[in-house]
């Protein structure tokens, strides 16, 4: 009966972090360029009491075997970067990625982050940055007195100059993409960071070598189904709740047999 009280716990355990992966899918479901996490179980080492296919004192095969097995735990959270909803917002620093590629920003740190959310700025320098001030890689300048600013599906960032009859192009944006997204290092902020698992990044214009599109004037947002996370809510409600009742249970059985005479 020990065994069950262990075994119960780590259902427990893996259910909780289960509502604590959907909590925080439901709390980014309006957060731009957030891309939905699950997790996922491995079930833990069986202890074979009888093994498949051994024989019994009367040379009978035993067909299937007698293991118990010790409770669950968790082997991953995974990230899925599947495309989000555009949404539509007039401003023409707002750009959106269809398709596959992350925008690249630069970190005080020095290195490259790895984005989603095309909601960029011009701060104090005519640079265009991320909501949290971040530069663009590679880095594009616009003049203070450039109007009509165009971001074009292949990146092309161009705007029109008193004096001119034609748009002056005034930089490039890029994208880069990996092999495995899911094994990038989310850090907050809408970032993430290149590992060992993601592997190295390809970068290119967008719109050409699987790189996908730009879109100006739209965000992408959340990919989360509320529906869908609401019913795995549910039914890691009711899992906790039956692991729980087990543990209940266990603990009757164990009265039980402490107070037989």
């Amino acid at each position: 009966m020990a065994r069950s009280l262990n075994t119960a716990a780590t259902g427990l355990a893996a259910q909780q972090l289960q509502i604590d992966n959907i909590t925080n899918n439901l709390a980014n479901v309006n957060t731009t360029g957030f891309k939905r996490s699950r997790a996922e179980f491995q079930d833990l080492l069986y202890e074979n009491l009888t093994s498949p296919g051994v024989q019994d004192s009367a040379g009978t095969e035993t067909p299937t075997g007698t293991q118990i097995g010790h409770g669950v735990r968790t082997v991953a959270v995974r990230r899925f970067f599947g495309q989000g909803p555009m949404q539509n917002t007039t401003n023409p620093l707002d750009v959106t990625i269809d398709g596959t590629g992350f925008f690249q920003v630069s970190r005080p740190e020095g290195d490259i982050a790895y984005t989603r959310s095309g909601a960029f700025s011009l701060n104090s320098q005519g640079q265009l940055v991320t909501a949290d001030g971040l530069a663009i890689e590679p880095a594009i300048q616009i003049p203070p007195d450039a109007h009509d600013i165009t971001i074009s599906s292949d990146g092309t960032v161009s705007a029109m100059q008193p004096g001119q009859t034609a748009p002056t192009q005034l930089g490039q944006l890029t994208l880069a993409r990996f092999a495995n997204p899911p094994g990038l290092q989310a850090i907050g902020g809408n970032l993430y960071l290149e590992t060992a698992a993601s592997g190295t990044p390809t970068t290119g214009n967008p719109s050409s070598d699987g790189l996908g599109g730009l879109e100006q004037g739209f965000l992408e947002g959340s990919n989360v189904n509320v529906a869908e996370e609401l019913v795995s809510m549910i039914v890691a409600q009711r899992a906790y709740e039956i692991n729980s009742r087990a543990i209940k249970v266990t603990d009757d059985m164990m009265q039980i047999a402490n107070n037989l005479k």
